[in-house]
């Protein structure tokens, strides 16, 4: 009993060293989320487009009130290859890609502070139903709209998180 809390302490002990911290510390006032919160999410061209708008802003925090420091702009490429093709030629399956392209501008100097790239793709089978088939396309666009909009949340996140212990 002793050993094994001997292992734990030690074990704990090491974990402090680390130097890992939280990435949202202060909550909602923290550094990381004011930071966030100071960003507007530019428009963004079609369904998918709007889509991807609000959910950046959902996961930023975007609020009305206050002027913006940043503006994110963000390029969506979003294709769909069929594949997997029958005996009579007709695809089986098709494969939705999204990729975006953002950039965070600060807007006081127009200088573009972080320059990245995101995305994720989903496998869609074709059955009989046409209706079937749109209804699968369409889920699949939002959860890679929900995939996509988390990586590019986690990564300003931790630009903010670098600029803020850099000041």
């Amino acid at each position: 009993m002793t050993r094994r809390f001997t292992l734990a302490f030690a074990l704990l002990a090491l974990t402090t060293g680390c130097g890992l911290q939280p990435l949202y510390q202060g909550g909602g006032s923290g550094s990381v989320a004011t930071t966030l919160g100071s960003v507007t999410v530019g428009p963004i061209e079609g369904q998918t487009g709007w889509l991807m708008r609000n959910k950046l802003a959902d996961r930023l925090g975007v609020g009305p009130g206050g002027a913006p420091r940043y503006r994110l702009d963000v390029k969506l490429d979003d294709n769909i290859v069929a594949f997997g093709l029958r005996s009579d030629r007709a695809a089986t399956q098709e494969r939705r890609t999204l990729r975006a392209r953002y950039q965070l501008v600060e807007l006081s100097n127009g200088t573009v502070v972080l320059d990245a790239t995101a995305g994720s793709d989903a496998g869609i089978d074709i059955v009989s139903s046409e209706y079937a088939t749109v209804a699968a396309e369409q889920t699949a666009v939002e959860n890679l709209t929900d995939i996509v909009a988390d990586q590019i949340a986690a990564r300003l996140a931790l630009y903010a998180s670098r600029t803020a212990k850099a000041k």
